[in-house]
């Protein structure tokens, strides 16, 4: 999609007339590292918002010009294109720029081209989920092994702004999603991660097959390992059609026990085939499911990818154990909130697609499911008929959750369904009401919406907060063990 064949690659910035699209995190820090190196830099952007005209007065004083409500026309004279992630490959300045052989790159593939031959090397993840998850833990192992690291990319600091730290880094553990590895065409992990594979964002990339290319660009270039997920053998056929350096092999994590050149578990130990001398005849143990938090098999998936990596880096068994130890899962992400009369809650938020919400709902045994939101395309059926044998009940809001209600009288007509039709922010407590109702002692209420929040709130953080203040609510009327 978007443009044609760029044949002009940019490799030195200074003096060099930089248009970057995009007035965001990412955008503002490329402008700023770019300005500093003495490109001429422009930012444009469609949108006129207070908050981007504050920005916009800020890289002013610094010498940045900022077009406001116009994303689509292309500064006369631009060398080269740096476009923030989300920004599709059809848009009209893409277009212009294709059309006068201008190469367009993402700031990932900018902080790749900076961080130059001597740079620290990349260890990097991607996936339809888990991703943040993943890369967390293994920063964590890498600064147990006492490596100075950063958990980077789609999450915390913009990758530019790492790669010019002072003093550098040993090594960086990055989150990549499609849209930055469509814009980053020479990025070359040490070892590079797809976690799974389900349809996803397929608007931006037009087809599926296009979005699992682009995924697999993690693998471009490995030198170690391209680490692959067992159960799902689309992240294998990645690694198949991967140019990689020779000698890099395929790694594979699995749930269970790990043939030859995999991670996987056994009696509860992680266990490691692939990266000891004699992996033929033993497994040497990494860490126990127990050291994983929380340890639903999801998480214990991405941890074993996380461990893959860190392996492949050189990382000594106990800094897996330890590092999987100190980590802290970040809000949202099967998060338990309190016990109540016997009834565990779960905000899952971060569950905003069928796939995530899948894994959520089979880490219990039996839930009383609270879903629904913005579907973007997706459809319930396998989500239902997969999950059915564990629902209790099922509470529905949000603006799509007519296509849940649908697939659930298809495939489990017998399950209790409570659809609150509404999509205001005070669903959310009604829905816990709903839900406690429904449920019985050990049973699990769990909030795995397989849609997008922005329905009704503004992202899945402040969804995950509604949720958590009306278990709390719930939690200080009844006397419960809050967590």
């Amino acid at each position: 999609m978007g443009g044609g064949l760029v044949t002009r690659r940019v490799e030195t910035f200074d003096g060099l007339r930089v248009t970057v699209a995009g007035l965001g995190v990412s955008g503002v820090s490329t402008a700023r590292a770019l300005a500093r190196l003495g490109s001429r830099v422009t930012v444009v952007d469609g949108g006129d918002s207070e908050r981007q005209r504050a920005r916009a007065a800020e890289l002013g004083a610094e010498g940045i010009d900022v077009w406001l409500g116009d994303g689509e026309r292309l500064p006369g004279d631009t060398d080269l294109v740096v476009t923030s992630p989300g920004w599709r490959p059809d848009s009209p300045l893409f277009t212009a720029a294709a059309a006068i052989d201008v190469e367009v790159v993402g700031d990932v593939e900018i902080a790749w081209r900076l961080r130059g031959a001597s740079g620290p090397p990349w260890l990097a993840v991607t996936g339809t989920n888990g991703k943040t998850t993943t890369v967390r833990m293994l920063a964590a192992i890498l600064q147990a092994a006492g490596l100075r690291t950063a958990a980077v990319g789609n999450i915390g600091t913009p990758l530019v702004d790492v790669v010019l730290a002072d003093p550098p880094y040993d090594v960086l553990a990055v989150e990549l999603s499609s849209y930055q590895l469509h814009w980053a065409p020479s990025v070359r992990p040490h070892s590079g991660a797809v976690l799974n594979l389900a349809p996803d964002h397929l608007d931006w990339h037009g087809s599926m097959d296009a979005y699992a290319a682009d995924k697999g660009r993690v693998y471009a270039g490995n030198r170690v390992a391209c680490v692959y997920n067992v159960a799902d053998p689309a992240t294998e056929d990645l690694v198949a059609k991967a140019d990689v350096v020779e000698g890099c092999r395929a790694v594979g994590f699995t749930l269970g026990p790990p043939g030859l050149s995999q991670l996987g578990v056994v009696d509860g130990v992680l266990a490691d085939r692939a990266f000891i001398p004699d992996r033929r005849e033993r497994a040497q143990e990494l860490a126990t499911v127990a050291d994983v938090n929380p340890p639903a098999p999801h998480n214990i998936a991405n941890a074993l990818a996380a461990a893959a990596l860190a392996r492949a880096y050189g990382v000594e068994p106990a800094a897996v154990r330890d590092g999987l130890r100190a980590f802290t899962p970040d809000p949202h992400r099967i998060e338990h909130v309190a016990d109540v009369a016997g009834v565990s809650y779960v905000d899952d938020s971060k569950a905003t697609n069928t796939h995530a919400a899948e894994a959520s709902l089979a880490a219990y045994p039996s839930t009383v499911w609270i879903a629904g939101g913005l579907a973007k395309g997706a459809t319930f059926d396998d989500l239902v008929r997969g999950a059915v044998g564990r629902l209790r009940g099922v509470v529905l809001i949000g603006a799509d959750r007519g296509l849940i209600a649908d697939a659930l009288a298809r495939h489990a007509p017998d399950v209790p369904v409570v659809d609150l039709d509404r999509t205001d922010t005070g669903a959310m407590a009604a829905a816990v009401h709903e839900a406690t109702r429904l449920a019985r002692p050990g049973d699990t209420v769990l909030m795995a919406p397989a849609c997008a929040s922005m329905d009704m709130f503004t992202n899945y953080n402040e969804r995950g907060d509604a949720f958590a203040a009306a278990v709390h609510a719930l939690a200080d009327g009844q006397g419960a063990t809050e967590q």
